[in-house]
């Protein structure tokens, strides 16, 4: 057995296609394939179901698949350890982050590249329940999400910021010279809205209830913060997103992003890590990072402007 097949194995898991999954490791699919066959014989079980295609692992696969993502992930802590004992560590981190909080990440991967300039990142848009997998099988690192509603178990957190809501519209809306607008008033007009996978959806679902007894029922969904923001500049179509979405619209002057009221709902996000022992040292410094982060300027200006 070697690294090798473990990387191969994870990844057919993450793919679910052997071609995809040897592409990912920059060899061939007979390769990927021989050298999973290879870890079969030498685990004495079957690991994946085959066919035609990948089906699926057996479930014996299912338990070699978790030691292989924390053998692996064991791997990458000891050469970040051994690497954050140079005077420049370098390695990738990847995090997954709710969409309504991308526009407030940039700040926190600028800390840390200032004091690791050789760490590289990907930041992926994901649900929270997403990030929640994403830590346990260790494809993500940490992630960005909602701390006081629908908290993640086994996690380490650290608040960013508390995030507010508003109701977007363009500038020639009916509501869009409304210093405030209530959300019983705002479930009148017709509103975009984020999938019902999305926990950004279930809390403004929540808060329409509260105030109307109705969940919200939108024209359209998606999955994209962005493009619920061009379907209000486009359409003239509402949507209730939280404040610091204006931050990344530039010129916001033809939108509007009026407080909701009645109730006032704030949630607080932050960034989360999987408690384990030891923390990989990266995932240390990000937190550490995190403690001291601070609302972005350029998105208090926004807000202030909106």
């Amino acid at each position: 057995m070697d690294i090798r097949q473990l990387q191969y194995l994870v990844a057919l898991a993450r793919e679910k296609h052997f071609t995809r999954a040897a592409e990912a490791c920059n060899v061939t699919q007979p390769t990927l394939s021989g050298r999973l066959r290879q870890l079969e014989e030498e685990l004495g079980v079957p690991i994946v179901v085959r066919g035609q295609r990948y089906h699926s692992l057996t479930a014996e696969g299912e338990r070699v698949l978790r030691w292989a993502q924390t053998i692996l992930e064991d791997l990458d802590g000891l050469r970040e350890e051994l690497a954050s004992r140079t005077d420049s560590p370098e390695g990738r981190m990847t995090l997954g982050v709710i969409p309504s909080a991308l526009p407030t990440v940039p700040p926190l991967i600028q800390a840390m590249q200032e004091r690791f300039p050789k760490v590289r990142f990907t930041v992926l848009s994901r649900s929270s329940r997403e990030i929640e997998r994403g830590l346990e099988d260790f494809t993500l690192d940490a992630g960005v999400t909602y701390l006081d509603n629908e908290p993640i178990d086994l996690a380490l957190s650290q608040t960013l910021y508390r995030e507010r809501y508003r109701l977007f519209v363009r500038s020639d809306h009916p509501l869009a010279d409304r210093d405030s607008v209530t959300w019983a008033e705002a479930s009148t007009h017709s509103l975009t809205a984020l999938t019902e996978d999305m926990q950004n959806r279930r809390i403004i679902d929540a808060a329409f209830k509260a105030a109307t007894g109705r969940s919200l029922v939108p024209v359209i969904e998606t999955t994209s913060v962005i493009h619920l923001c061009a379907q209000v500049m486009m359409s003239g179509h509402a949507s209730v997103l939280p404040e610091f979405v204006i931050g990344m619209m530039g010129d916001a002057g033809h939108l509007r992003a009026i407080p909701l009221i009645e109730p006032e709902i704030t949630h607080e996000v932050g960034l989360v890590a999987l408690d384990r022992d030891p923390i990989p040292p990266l995932v240390q410094a990000l937190i550490a990072a995190a403690k001291r982060y601070d609302l972005p300027e350029l998105l208090q200006n926004r807000l202030h402007l909106a």
